[in-house]
């Protein structure tokens, strides 16, 4: 099967769920179940964006996706007019089975949490500075989204004008490990690691050991 032959991404939305404490934003993960997609990762509420999601373009039924998940998956209210776009993520193409993720932040409305045991099997309140340094199983766009969330300290704070779209790019160092490379990286769209000039990868060795480099990219980030 080449590339070409591979289906499309399919549509997906994921809610970040916050509070605002006097230590810093906390927020919800979730850990997944050792079967089916993710098998024991740590996540935030989500799931595919279903055809009778209402909206009348990509993002808005992504916020109705969005806002079923967090009710079904934990039985949390969001309001969609309240939050907010963080990013969007689309997966290397060589990946057989690829999500399309809409990323948007939520303001805790003071429910509880009530997961179903299954398909979710634990939860956990975490500052984002905690869940980095937890060493919890994580995908790449979570990692990425919680250093965000830390850079911005709060759910105000996370509101963005425009939001970026990460487009992945993987490149497998001499061990191979995969390193995943977004725009303006020097080495996005080649095969040189080491290509002179900005840095915006994830060196991720593994789901629980990874190392996220942002250099010389203040330009792009001005951007959001």
């Amino acid at each position: 099967m080449t590339v070409s032959d591979l289906p499309p991404a399919v549509p997906a939305a994921t809610v970040i769920v916050v509070r605002d404490t006097d230590p810093g934003l906390e927020v919800l993960l979730l850990q997944r179940s050792s079967v089916g997609a993710f098998p024991g990762f740590w996540v935030f509420p989500g799931g595919r964006v279903d055809a009778d999601d209402a909206g009348d373009d990509d993002l808005s039924r992504g916020a109705s996706a969005a806002v079923r998940e967090a009710a079904e998956e934990v039985g949390l209210t969001v309001d969609k007019e309240a939050m907010h776009p963080l990013s969007h993520w689309t997966p290397p193409s060589i990946q057989p089975r690829r999500f399309a993720t809409w990323f948007f932040v939520a303001h805790w409305q003071g429910d509880d949490v009530t997961i179903d045991g299954a398909e979710i099997v634990d939860h956990r309140w975490m500052s984002t500075g905690e869940a980095l340094s937890s060493g919890l199983k994580m995908a790449p766009p979570t990692i990425v989204s919680l250093h965000e969330l830390h850079d911005a300290g709060s759910f105000a704070a996370s509101r963005r004008a425009e939001y970026p779209r990460y487009v992945t790019w993987p490149i497998r160092r001499e061990e191979g490990e995969p390193v995943l490379l977004w725009e303006p990286d020097a080495g996005y769209g080649g095969t040189e690691l080491e290509t002179p000039g900005p840095r915006h990868r994830l060196t991720y060795d593994n789901p629980r050991s990874w190392t996220l480099e942002r250099v010389g990219i203040d330009d792009w980030l001005a951007r959001f």
